[in-house]
């Protein structure tokens, strides 16, 4: 009996399943896939000027310290931190009581030199004694005039005080009193790559910016090439001067140079072409050529508003993809839009 009700069972199947299937076809149907759509641009040939920043400090031209030869008290001081000075200001007195003393000694000394001169003319004094009595004489001239020097500090040069270590009836000691800075002109370094050792000189155009004055831009002149490289980095040492006459530019100030070594014929693109390959520094721009693209590595040179100037990579008169990159992979068929 349970054989025979599997039996029908298995029939019934059997047919529902030849009903279902037959007015419905058994091959599934294919659907093929659009082409990406994509907007393209013509990269140009331009002209690029090739502009490089370098990072600097501010150097004054010339530092002065205001030092006395042997220690001594300090008088006055006649600048403070911040005062502009000019070069044969007076800018100390240093204790002097011990110069008069000196200089009444001298003038016995020359009054007694004189007296055996004249002796000696005569016959009443040896030649030792006028020559002792010359040596100590200008012994003590050289011991005064050493003195008045060392008691009266002068500024050498025409500056800024940035800096005042001592008071007045101090007893100065290592540290110099004053420091006197010329900021006009004033000085930085920058370090430049080796392969432009030929490409710059003392007409090569420099302009330079700081944090503290936004975007101004300071003229600025380079005053020496380095004569030689540095084997470790392969870069050379260039000195650049901004003459400062305003003197706002200060010592220690942060400074962004921009070096212009010229023009190059170079490809240009719309920044949109433009892709960042995520986790690395890598520059991709996909290049559209007879219905497919190619992704091309590229080397940027400089961003000008909406465009790159590209240094390797594109040939010149390439077309670009603008728009539609984020379907697309290396030797994809696309389809242009407008």
């Amino acid at each position: 009996m349970k054989k025979h009700l599997t039996i029908i069972a298995m029939a019934a199947i059997a047919f529902l399943a030849s009903c279902g299937s037959s007015d419905k076809t058994a091959a599934p149907v294919a659907v093929q896939d659009e082409k990406p759509k994509v907007k393209i641009a013509n990269s140009t040939v331009e002209d690029v000027e090739q502009l490089h920043e370098f990072t600097t400090t501010v150097e004054a031209e010339v530092k002065n310290n205001i030092a006395p030869s042997s220690n001594l008290r300090i008088s006055k001081i006649y600048a403070e931190v911040g005062d502009n000075v000019s070069k044969g200001q007076k800018l100390v007195q240093l204790d002097a009581s011990g110069l008069e003393q000196l200089a009444l000694q001298i003038e016995n000394q020359k009054i007694e030199f004189n007296r055996i001169s004249e002796l000696y003319k005569v016959g009443g004094a040896s030649k030792a004694e006028l020559d002792n009595a010359k040596t100590a004489l200008d012994v003590n001239l050289k011991a005064y005039n050493n003195k008045l020097e060392n008691t009266v500090m002068l500024s050498p040069i025409s500056g800024v005080v940035t800096a005042r270590n001592y008071d007045n009836g101090d007893m100065s000691g290592q540290a110099p009193i004053l420091v006197i800075e010329q900021i006009a002109p004033v000085k930085m370094n920058i370090n430049v790559s080796e392969p432009y050792y030929a490409k710059i000189d003392k007409k090569t155009p420099v302009s330079v910016k700081f944090e503290a004055y936004g975007e101004e831009a300071f003229p600025a002149t380079v005053s020496i090439v380095y004569p030689t490289i540095d084997a470790a980095t392969h870069t050379f040492p260039v000195e650049l001067k901004i003459a400062n006459k305003d003197r706002k530019v200060r010592p220690g100030m942060y400074g962004r140079a921009t070096v212009n070594f010229g023009t190059k014929s170079h490809v240009v693109v719309p920044d949109q072409a433009v892709i960042k390959q995520l986790g690395t520094g890598d520059y991709y721009v996909y290049v559209y050529n007879g219905g497919k693209v190619s992704y091309n590595k590229v080397e940027l040179g400089r961003r000008m508003g909406d465009k790159y100037e590209i240094v390797s990579g594109i040939e010149p008169g390439a077309q670009v993809v603008i728009a539609g990159q984020n379907r697309l992979a290396n030797g994809v068929e696309v389809e242009v839009i407008k």
